[in-house]
């Protein structure tokens, strides 16, 4: 047979599909975003507050060096008085102009600067055989007992140089007596410097005097007040707010310190009143009477203070109003 015998299954015609076409998937919202920014909120937070403590390091770490500094010009200056006293004039000028280069108002300086110029340009007149001292050519023993009676009146300076003429004759005599007789002579030559207005010479006696023993507390305590003065001046004038804070802690313990011009006390009070001054221009009169009453304390107040106080205090306390008082009406008469 020749009959075509292939698929006996009926053709299915192709449909056409009518179904809709299918929405595209929303998309899950992504949950992983805002633990994203809330960790890179908390790393930015973490770095602005490690960055505020890296500044503030800075500002602890400069606070601290300046302090130094300001001990070491102290010491310079020091120094450089000693190098004036035994004529290295040259070696007295470099420190000093050492001290004005990181310092220009450090108190005293430009003087000093001034006065080893002029010592330094004096000509050095060669000494003819005339005008030769004669050498002391006393024995030890006889310098030791007029260092001993030098003590005893009070004339430190002499004792000093008496001490020094023995020590230079002969080392080894007597040497823990005359070590303490230096101690003692030192001690009390730099507390009456300090106490007469001279307060570099008199730091540097007792700093001598240290080298022997351990300083006693008064006198450690008014070399203390005295370099805490000669770096208050410094302020004066220019810092009333750091002036009065370094003042107050001088005047506290020795009000009479002076330094030739003012006591400590004096100059604590118009550094209250001048300060008081700037905070009452800038309207912060709480604050400025406070000041005020502080200088009050000490002594009276300048006309330019007391005026401001005044005002200061009604500012800061006005007076309070009072309420009127309320008339009661009338009480109605009644008829008999």
């Amino acid at each position: 047979m020749s009959e075509h015998t292939g698929n006996t299954q009926p053709i299915t015609p192709i449909q056409e599909d009518n179904a809709q076409p299918s929405q595209p998937k929303q998309k899950k919202p992504r949950r992983w975003l805002p633990i994203l920014l809330s960790i890179l909120g908390v790393i930015v937070l973490l770095g602005l507050g490690g960055l505020g403590g890296y500044w503030s390091g800075i500002g602890d770490r400069q606070a601290a060096q300046s302090q130094i500094i300001d001990k070491q010009l102290l010491e310079q200056f020091q120094y450089a008085l000693v190098d004036e006293q035994f004529g290295r004039y040259d070696t007295a000028k470099q420190r000093l102009e050492f001290i004005i280069q990181n310092n220009p108002n450090f108190p005293g300086v430009q003087a000093e600067l001034a006065k080893v110029l002029v010592q330094s340009a004096i000509p050095t007149n060669t000494p003819t055989p005339t005008l030769t001292p004669t050498p002391d050519l006393r024995g030890e023993q006889a310098l030791f007992d007029t260092a001993q009676q030098l003590i005893t009146a009070g004339d430190w300076a002499n004792a000093i140089t008496e001490l020094d003429q023995l020590r230079k004759q002969d080392p080894n005599f007597n040497t823990s007596q005359v070590d303490g007789m230096y101690y003692f002579a030192l001690r009390n030559y730099g507390v009456a410097l300090i106490q007469a207005g001279n307060l570099e010479g008199g730091i540097y006696q007792l700093t001598l005097a240290e080298r022997f023993a351990p300083l006693d507390r008064d006198a450690n305590g008014m070399r203390d007040g005295a370099r805490i003065y000669i770096e208050a001046a410094a302020f004066f004038g220019s810092d009333w707010k750091t002036s009065a804070n370094l003042f107050q802690q001088v005047a506290s313990g020795w009000p009479s310190m002076w330094d030739g011009t003012m006591t400590a006390s004096q100059r604590y009070q118009i550094s209250l009143m001048r300060y008081g001054d700037q905070l009452f221009a800038q309207s912060r009169f709480c604050d400025a009477y406070q000041e005020y009453q502080a200088a009050a304390s000490i002594a009276a107040l300048d006309p330019t203070a007391a005026k401001n106080s005044n005002q200061a205090y009604q500012q800061c306390y006005p007076p309070t109003a009072t309420a009127a008082p309320t008339e009661e009406p009338p009480t109605p008469t009644t008829g008999p």
